[in-house]
């Protein structure tokens, strides 16, 4: 299974426009070479060079049939689709751009998840609700890691 992004590649910094300085809009994502029996997928951002580890993002339900994510997916906790957005650590749903301190390379943790099931999970879930949920049902897991620093 694989994870790239149009915007930035594995290792590299990521765009200022995808940034808390910048527009603040989720990049485009990519996806391929799903596993077998792979009926959902889901997608937790984090950075764990924070204080304390910051959750950037969480999308699940998102259809196997689908293979990408558009730039600057709604901060609507309903999508098409049946997709679902949860809480970041700001207490907003969707997206919230990387905003680090000052000097400090921080990396940014896109993780996918490959699952045989579709949650049932209401859109708004914290991130320890949404790992509950996948607990039992991960096939695979991929990571692309971006750069940010101001």
């Amino acid at each position: 299974m694989l994870l790239g992004s149009s915007a930035f590649a594995c290792g590299e910094y990521i765009p200022r426009r995808f940034s808390g300085l910048g527009g603040n809009i989720s990049p485009p994502l990519h996806w391929m070479k799903l596993p077998q029996g792979t009926n959902s997928l889901a997608l937790i951002l984090e950075d764990p060079d924070a204080s304390k580890a910051f959750t950037h993002w969480l999308i699940y339900n998102i259809p196997s049939n689908r293979n990408s994510l558009p730039e600057a997916v709604p901060t609507e906790p309903n999508l098409p689709d049946g997709i679902r957005q949860g809480l970041n650590s700001a207490g907003e749903i969707g997206y919230t751009g990387p905003y680090p301190p000052p000097n400090r390379v921080h990396h940014y943790h896109f993780r996918l998840f490959a699952l045989d099931t579709a949650l049932k999970l209401k859109a708004g879930c914290h991130q320890t609700d949404l790992l509950r949920a996948m607990e039992g049902h991960i096939i695979d897991q991929t990571d692309l890691t971006g750069l940010f620093v101001i």
